[in-house]
């Protein structure tokens, strides 16, 4: 049994006899206001390699990144990461083994577990979350007290 071919759907009335339609804009000229550029690696795919210019990595599958620098990092359960990454906040569900730099918050999930070292300025940690390794938290360097003028002795 063969379907019928499909029919584009209408985005606009047609134009009456002799007159022209106007071309339509495209859907979507810019992104949106606070849309991330996002990089999703599935399940079942691996990358290796530096990661550059992704905004928010959301890991599913398997990454090996010899570098990564983004804003957000998201390890989904079963998604392993291992390598250097820095980032400003991460969500870790699945597997982080390497050297992790957080400038904002971690949480690790119950299922999520960090192998290596792990610097951050916040830290959550549910029930069941694993870290194995060096933990470290950054934290605001101390404010130099300013020098007190010395008297004059003349």
């Amino acid at each position: 049994m063969s379907r019928p071919p499909l029919q584009p759907t209408p985005s606009a009335p047609p134009a009456p006899q002799g007159m022209a339609r106007a071309p339509m804009a495209p859907a979507r000229v810019a992104p949106l206001a606070g849309e991330r550029r996002t990089l999703v690696v599935g399940r079942g795919i691996s990358v290796q390699g530096t990661i550059q210019d992704a905004e928010r990595l959301v890991v599913e599958g398997t990454v090996e990144a010899s570098s990564l620098n983004a804003a957000e990092l998201q390890i989904a359960p079963g998604g392993v990461l291992k390598g250097q990454v820095e980032v400003e906040d991460a969500e870790i569900s699945g597997l982080m083994d390497g050297i992790l730099t957080v400038r904002g918050s971690l949480v690790l999930r119950g299922s999520g577990q960090v192998i290596g070292e792990a610097r951050c300025r916040r830290l959550q940690v549910e029930d069941g979350g694993q870290l194995s390794g060096k933990i470290s938290m950054i934290t605001d360097p101390a404010p130099v007290p300013a020098a007190a003028p010395e008297p004059d002795h003349t």
